[in-house]
C-alpha cells in the first residue's frame, strides 16, 4: 500500500511515521475467516478489542485468542494467549501485525461497527455489479 505518491523509501517511511491516528486505523484491517467473509459480504475490517483472530504467520501461527489490546501508534495488535517471559518470568504480551492474523469472530456489541460492515457490504455489492 502506497502511504504517500513518492516511490522514495524515506519518504514512505515518515509518511508511516508522522500519519493521524484516525488514518492509521486503515493499517489495522485483516482478513476475515470464509465463514464471516459469507456471512457478511465483507472481506476485510479493522482489527478492534474483543475480536477472536487466528495467528496466521510467525512463531505463534496457530494460536487463537482475543485482541487484548490495539496499538495505533506501532500498528500492532496484542491477543490473549501470544505472550512471552520476561527474564524475571512475568509474562508479557507479544505485538503482532494485524496483516499476520484472521479475524475468525467479529464483536459486533458496538451498535456503530455493525453499521460499518452493512456499509462496506453495500460498497463490495456495488463494484460486482460494475463488474458484470
Amino acid at each position: 500500500m502506497a502511504v504517500t505518491a513518492s516511490h522514495k523509501p524515506g519518504k514512505q517511511r515518515k509518511a508511516l511515521a508522522e500519519m493521524p491516528l484516525h488514518l492509521r486505523r486503515k493499517l489495522l484491517t485483516a482478513r476475515l475467516s470464509d465463514e464471516l467473509r459469507e456471512k457478511y459480504g465483507v472481506k476485510r475490517l479493522p482489527v478492534r478489542k474483543g475480536d477472536t483472530v487466528l495467528v496466521m504467520r510467525g512463531d505463534f501461527q496457530g494460536a487463537e485468542g482475543k485482541v487484548v489490546k490495539v496499538d495505533l501508534k506501532r500498528v500492532r495488535i496484542f491477543i490473549e494467549g501470544v505472550q512471552k517471559k520476561k527474564a524475571d518470568g512475568t509474562p508479557v504480551y507479544v505485538p503482532i501485525h494485524p496483516s499476520k492474523v484472521m479475524i475468525t469472530k467479529l464483536d459486533l456489541s458496538d451498535k456503530l461497527r455493525l453499521k460499518i460492515v452493512e456499509r462496506r457490504r453495500g460498497r463490495t455489492e456495488e463494484s460486482k455489479q460494475e463488474g458484470e
